[in-house]
């Protein structure tokens, strides 16, 4: 009893150590840039940095509860392109209000999730083949239904201000930080509060720790399962709501590579790929590393081309870190 103690404890400051040091990764890159360029510590980029990370990080966060559980999500970009565009046509074309269409768009997440739940854990499709289908499903379904075309909202409806507009701003006067941003670090609390508080938090780790032992206990693996993608794609609807009203109209043809970014944040915050281990304050991190490198390689005039060779590297020596943590334990 004793050794599984401290077996336990060793797990924890193993990955508290692992969230320091993408903490700290997230200072070193940001002194650096700093340093490298005058443009980079200013007010407007800053700002920029956060938006940015506010729809990489919602959608990590969906993809986070997945990894946990042991599976993979490859639609999130595409899903987030699909609930902009169905909150657009919802809101532009059918002329419902403004929450009617948020709705919508959060809930065409949570049903795309809800099919690939269904996909991989009923009809035992792998993760990878179940959402690489719905990703190209998303993705034709967005042109098809705007015509290829993207749906702009109408500036009087005041869309934009759910991602942009500051609520704090207009209460203290020169904290102005955008709606979306405080979107995201809500959305992180309740997260990170379904995943140590809540049944579906548990099952998730023990689904990703041993799935077969937690068939074996009795519990219906399949609903869970399905429970996890769902609830991840609420977070991704979200997501898509808030690229919608940052952007201030549905791009059609937007989406792809998101899920690589998302991807990488829960990696480098801890989420191990073999599934079972991960936080919500870690994934965090690591949306906030993804895209500072990801503002300051643009701001020093890096092409977009190595910007992408840069992102897949950290995710590869990400999992190999992982790799080497879980041989150690």
């Amino acid at each position: 009893m004793k050794k599984g103690i401290v077996t336990v404890e060793k797990r924890a400051n193993a990955d508290t150590f692992q969230r320091l040091m993408a903490f700290g990764a997230l200072i070193i890159i940001f002194l650096g840039f700093s340093f490298a360029s005058p443009y980079f510590f200013t007010f407007n980029n800053v700002v920029g940095i956060l938006i940015s990370t506010a729809v990489n990080g919602l959608l990590a966060l969906g993809v986070t509860f997945i990894i946990i559980s042991g599976g993979i999500d490859l639609s999130v970009g595409t899903v987030m392109t699909l609930c902009s565009v169905m909150c657009a046509v919802v809101i532009k074309n059918w002329g419902f209000p403004i929450p009617v269409g948020v709705v919508v768009g959060v809930l065409t997440g949570g049903l795309a999730g809800f099919v690939n739940g269904i996909m991989i854990s009923k009809l035992k499709l792998p993760p990878f083949i179940a959402t690489l289908g719905m990703l190209n499903v998303a993705r034709g379904l967005s042109l098809v239904i705007t015509d290829l075309s993207p749906i702009y909202f109408p500036l009087e409806t005041g869309f934009s201000n759910i991602t942009m507009g500051s609520i704090l701003g207009t209460i203290i006067p020169g904290f102005a930080i955008p709606n979306g941003v405080l979107l995201m670090f809500g959305c992180a609390i309740l997260a990170s509060l379904i995943l140590t508080k809540t049944v579906i938090g548990r099952y998730c780790l023990a689904i990703g720790s041993n799935e077969e032992a937690v068939r074996l206990s009795g519990v219906n693996v399949v609903i869970w399962k399905t429970t996890i993608y769902a609830l991840s794609g609420l977070f991704v609807g979200i997501a898509g709501v808030v690229i919608a009203a940052r952007l201030n109209s549905a791009q059609p043809a937007l989406g792809i590579g998101y899920e690589l970014d998302a991807i990488a944040a829960a990696v480098i915050g801890g989420t191990s790929m073999s599934g079972g281990e991960g936080t919500i304050i870690g994934t965090i991190i690591g949306a906030f590393i993804i895209s500072t490198l990801t503002n300051g390689l643009r701001i020093m005039s890096v092409p977009q081309e190595w910007q992408i060779v840069v992102t897949g590297l950290i995710i590869i020596f990400a999992v190999y870190l992982d790799i080497l943590r879980r041989g150690k334990k």
